[in-house]
């Protein structure tokens, strides 16, 4: 039997994730985005004219459900999509000026998310978190190009 806490592990990075999407959306409804259209919006941002399908690989959902997430956006008018010069059968999705305006905004509500989140950890305990998180995905990332943690600092998930 282990008395060190540690299986309970996986429940507590879940439950954890759990509260911040509940919070992060709570706090970001204001801007009439789910928090699947926040987390699409934001790779569109910072990966500006990424395809469709790689889209759907970054955000790990099916491609029918990232179509259909771009169509309700492209109505919003916060992505636009384009055909890719080399392969038509490619669509690319750049952000809208109203998405890279509302980046802003994200990051600010991200920001409030996770301090509310850290309270009451001293500056070395919220490093020791974040160390221990980033040697977690390196450690079951089985050599995935390039994990998501350091391609999105700062941003929420």
């Amino acid at each position: 039997m282990n008395l060190d806490g540690t299986e309970r592990l996986g429940f507590l990075i879940h439950d954890a994730a759990r509260m911040m999407r509940k919070r992060f959306e709570m706090l970001g409804s204001s801007y009439g985005l789910s928090a699947a259209q926040w987390r699409l919006l934001v790779r569109v941002v910072k990966d500006e004219g990424v395809a469709q399908a790689r889209l759907a690989e970054l955000l790990e959902i099916e491609p029918i459900s990232v179509s259909r997430l771009l169509d309700r956006m492209e109505e919003g008018g916060w992505v636009e999509r384009r055909q890719d010069a080399a392969d038509r059968r490619v669509r690319m999705i750049f952000p809208t000026d109203k998405s890279r305006q509302a980046f802003g905004a994200i990051k600010s509500v991200a920001g409030e998310v996770f301090e509310q989140a850290l309270a009451g950890l001293s500056q070395e305990q919220r490093q020791t978190v974040l160390l221990g998180l980033k040697t977690i995905v390196h450690n079951l990332s089985d050599g995935e190009a390039s994990c998501q943690h350091d391609n999105e600092k700062g941003a929420a998930r």
